[in-house]
C-alpha cells in the first residue's frame, strides 16, 4: 500500500529510547502520530524502523513530556507507544489526549498485569499489546486500535446526544411551567407556543426553552435590583416620616418590612447571579446597604436624616449599576421595559422623600433634584407608553398609575400642608408600579416565545 508522509520525515530509523515519532496514513486508514517511549526494554529502539517497514511514513520524534501539546498541534490520527512498565503518568497522559485530542492509541508493553490492561482500557488505550510484537502484525494491532477507536467515538456521541435530549428536555420542561403559570394555560399549549416559536426562528425548541427561562431569570433579576433601589429611597422618607412625627409606628413598620426585602432580595440575587460576572457589582450594593442597614436601625432624628439619605444615596447608585449590567447582559431590548418600570417605582420614594425631607432640613439643590426626578418620571411614563408590550390589564393598570401621578403631583404643590398626602400616594404609585413591572416580566416570556 502506498504511504502517505504526514508531518515532518524522520532522520534516522532508529531514535534514542524516550522519544516519540510521527506517522502518516496507511492504505485508506487514516493515521497519525506513532509515538514510543522506552523504559530501557528490548524492541523499542527497532519500532520506528518495524514501522517503515510495513509502510508507515515515521516523522518527526515527539517527547513524552510533551505528547498531548505536541499530538494537539501536529494533529496526528494514531499513537503508537512502547513502555515496559506503565503507570500513572502515562495513563494520565492517555486520558487527558482522550479527551482534548481523541485519537486511537496503541501501547506495546511487557507488563500484563490485568489491572494495568483495566486502567489502559479506561484512560483511552484502545490496543494493549503484551510481550512485544511482530512487524507483520503492526498493521493489523493499529487497525484494530481505529475500529475501536470508532466504536468508542460512536458511542460517546451516542451518549452524548442522549445527554443532549435529556438536557433539552429539562428545559423545555422548566419553559412549559413558565409559560403554564405565565399565560394560565395548559401544558398541551405551552408546548405548542414553544414549537411555535422555534419554527418561526429556524431555532431548535431547547434553544427556545433556554432562552425564555435566560429571560426569565434575567428580568427577575432586573426586578429585585430595580427593589433595591427603590428601598434606598423608601427608607429615607420613611425616616423623614417618622422625624416628622406623621404616623411614627405606621412608617416604623413599613422601615422594617424594606429592611426585610432589602435582605430577602440581596439574598436571591447572590443564589442566582454568577460571582464571575456580578459578584463585583454585588459587593457594591452589600457595602452601603449594611451601612445604611445599621443606620436605620435606632429612632429616626433629624440631626442624622443627611447621614442617612448619603448612605441611601450611595446604595442607589450601586443598585442602578448592578440593575443596568443585568440589562445589558441578558435580552436588553425586553429587559429594558422592567428596568423602567421598576425605576419608576424608585423615582417614586425619591420625590417624596424629596418633597418630606425639605420641610425637615434645608440643603441646597434639593430642588433642583426633585425636578430632575420628576422628569425622569414623565420619561419613564413616555417610554412605557410606547412599549411594544401591552395588554388590557397593562393598560388597566397603568390609567390607575397616571390617575395615582396626577393626585401625588397636586399634593407636592403644598408638601408642608400635604405631607401626609404625599406621602399615601407615593405609596399608591409604588404599589402600582409594582404591578406594571410584575407584568412586564411576565410579557418578557411572550416575547421570547
Amino acid at each position: 500500500m502506498r504511504a502517505t508522509r504526514l508531518g515532518r520525515a524522520a532522520r534516522g530509523l532508529h531514535r534514542p529510547p524516550g522519544s516519540h515519532a510521527a506517522v502518516g496514513p496507511v492504505g485508506g486508514c487514516s493515521m497519525t502520530t506513532v509515538s514510543f517511549f522506552s523504559s530501557g526494554g528490548p524492541g523499542a529502539p527497532g519500532l520506528a524502523r518495524d514501522l517503515e517497514s510495513v509502510g508507515l511514513t515515521v516523522g518527526a520524534a515527539l517527547d513524552l513530556r510533551t505528547m498531548v501539546q505536541d499530538v494537539i498541534r501536529s494533529a496526528p490520527d494514531v499513537v503508537v507507544c512502547y513502555e515496559n512498565h506503565p503507570g500513572d503518568a502515562l495513563f494520565a497522559i492517555t486520558a487527558t489526549l482522550q479527551d482534548t485530542a481523541p485519537r486511537p492509541f496503541v501501547l506495546f508493553t511487557a507488563d500484563p498485569d490485568a489491572e494495568k490492561i483495566e486502567r489502559a482500557a479506561g484512560a483511552g488505550v484502545h490496543a494493549y499489546v503484551v510481550d512485544g510484537y511482530a512487524p507483520r502484525r503492526l498493521r493489523s494491532v493499529i487497525h484494530v486500535a481505529q475500529a475501536r477507536f470508532r466504536r468508542d467515538q460512536a458511542l460517546r456521541a451516542e451518549l452524548s446526544d442522549v445527554r443532549d435530549r435529556f438536557s433539552e428536555r429539562k428545559l423545555v420542561d422548566r419553559a412549559k411551567g413558565i409559560l403554564m403559570r405565565v399565560r394560565n394555560v395548559p401544558e398541551e399549549e405551552a408546548f405548542k407556543v414553544l414549537r411555535s416559536a422555534a419554527m418561526q426562528s429556524k431555532q431548535r425548541i431547547g434553544q427556545v426553552a433556554q432562552q425564555v427561562i435566560d429571560a426569565t431569570r434575567y428580568a427577575d433579576a432586573i426586578n429585585r435590583a430595580g427593589q433595591l433601589r427603590m428601598l434606598s429611597q423608601r427608607i429615607v422618607k420613611l425616616n423623614g416620616l417618622g422625624c416628622a412625627g406623621i404616623e411614627p409606628e405606621a412608617a416604623r413598620r413599613l422601615c422594617d418590612d424594606s429592611v426585610a426585602q432589602a435582605d430577602a432580595n440581596l439574598a436571591v440575587l447572590g443564589r442566582s447571579l454568577s460571582r464571575a460576572t456580578f459578584g463585583d457589582l454585588l459587593d457594591g450594593v452589600l457595602g452601603p446597604w449594611s451601612e445604611l442597614k445599621a443606620a436605620v436601625r435606632d429612632r429616626p432624628t433629624t440631626a442624622r436624616l443627611a447621614a442617612v439619605d448619603a448612605l441611601a444615596e450611595r446604595l442607589l447608585g450601586q443598585a442602578e449599576a448592578l440593575t443596568r449590567n443585568l440589562e445589558t447582559a441578558g435580552f436588553a431590548a425586553a429587559l429594558r421595559i422592567i428596568n423602567v418600570s421598576g425605576r419608576q417605582r424608585m423615582l417614586s420614594q425619591r420625590i417624596a422623600k424629596g418633597a418630606i425631607l425639605s420641610t425637615l432640613i434645608d440643603r441646597p439643590g434639593d430642588g433642583d433634584a426633585m425636578r430632575r426626578a420628576e422628569a425622569d418620571f414623565e420619561q419613564g411614563l413616555a417610554f412605557l407608553a410606547a412599549a411594544p408590550l401591552s395588554t388590557g390589564e397593562i393598560q388597566a393598570v397603568m390609567g390607575d398609575a397616571l390617575q395615582a401621578w396626577a393626585g401625588f403631583r397636586h399634593a407636592l404643590a403644598d408638601p408642608v400642608a400635604a405631607r401626609r398626602d404625599v406621602a399615601v400616594l407615593s405609596e399608591t404609585l409604588l404599589a402600582r408600579f409594582g404591578e406594571l413591572t410584575a407584568l412586564y416580566e411576565q410579557g418578557i416570556q411572550t416575547l421570547m416565545a
